[in-house]
């Protein structure tokens, strides 16, 4: 396999587009859409989307990157690949979306509802832009990035449904994903760049709540952040049971046992990461993987009343087969990716 195109697998994210993409994919489902076609194309629009907005963040922070040994390798940092290619892809990607949408639509009516989809795909995209090109500048931008995802469910459930079946489930997942990027973004990153952060001046909610790496590599971490990171998570408990313990949403006993372990597991490496006394980025990139696995799995397992058990077990496995059989193309260690 030639280096340039693993350095273009590796600046597609394409490993990782199985989980990454799938987002919009759950606001269809859980609007009741189960036809595998219009699946796919709402896959191939949340791919689009989400190249768009990881190329461009690679595009915004190379100087950043820069000062961080273990991101030398990224194509933008040693130079593979142009920054202005990497432009031009996320043109690519915003062409590709809406020819994509356009598909989705052919030979349908333009209902208010499709409208809406349009007009939230374009806010998620915007709002993702202004968080790559400025968030390092603007304390709380995570939360722009989080709206940003949350945007991207609803738009896959607007794009194929009508009022009637927007439900609580839907609501909920959009949230989740809300609630997921705001966590991956303050308190992941947060402490993953802890090291190097302050350097440039980045005004982030973990500096502002006083994280930090001192001395030998110690990480300091302050209660007011573990207190932040564990509220989110605890907020997301409330979401995952909301729809079966106050709207009669129905579930499985043993779909309530699974959500359980999640969250339990969830919970255990969300402590293990906030409660660590050196910094260690490599076993840092270990907790945020599995967290968001697990944190993934979750949907799929709610949804089981709409897609059944082998549906709900398919989409929880099959962003792993995806990533074993596209990674040997990126030149890297299976499980092992850099961030």
């Amino acid at each position: 396999m030639s280096s340039i195109i693993s350095d273009y697998v590796r600046l597609l994210r394409l490993p990782g587009l199985g989980g990454l993409a799938t987002p919009a994919i759950f606001g269809a489902i859980s609007v009741g859409i189960t036809d595998l076609p219009i699946l796919l194309i709402i896959l191939l629009i949340g791919m689009f989307s989400v190249i768009f907005g990881f190329v461009l963040n690679d595009y915004a922070d190379v100087e950043i990157d820069k000062l961080t040994s273990e991101l030398y390798e990224r194509p933008l940092v040693k130079g593979t690949i142009s920054q202005k290619t990497a432009v031009f892809i996320c043109f690519l990607c915003v062409i590709g979306a809406f020819l994509t949408i356009t598909l989705l639509y052919y030979n349908s009516e333009i209902t208010y509802f499709k409208l809406l989809a349009v007009i939230c795909i374009a806010l998620a995209g915007v709002l993702g832009s202004i968080y790559n090109l400025y968030g390092k500048k603007i304390i709380g931008s995570d939360f722009l990035v989080a709206i940003s995802n949350g945007l991207i469910v609803l738009f896959g459930a607007l794009a194929v449904t009508q009022e009637s079946t927007i439900n609580i489930v839907t609501w909920v997942i959009v949230l989740l994903t809300f609630n997921q990027l705001l966590f991956m973004n303050a308190i992941e990153g947060g402490l993953k760049d802890a090291d190097h952060d302050y350097k440039i001046n980045v005004k982030n909610i973990a500096l502002v709540l006083g994280v930090k790496v001192k001395n030998d590599n110690d990480l300091v971490v302050p209660n007011t952040f573990k207190i932040f990171g564990l509220g989110i998570r605890f907020f997301s408990v409330f979401l995952v049971f909301l729809p079966f313990t106050f709207f009669g949403y129905p579930y499985e006993i043993w779909q309530i046992a699974i959500l359980l372990l999640l969250i339990i597991l969830v919970f255990y490496t969300s402590i293990k990461m906030l409660n660590m006394k050196k910094f260690d980025r490599t076993r840092l990139r270990k907790l945020i993987s599995a967290q968001a696995y697990l944190r993934y799995s979750m949907v799929p397992i709610m949804l089981v009343s709409i897609i059944g058990p082998l549906g709900g077990f398919i989409l929880i496995f099959y962003p792993i087969v995806w990533y074993i059989i596209l990674n040997p193309l990126s030149g890297e260690k299976l499980f092992k990716p850099r961030m």
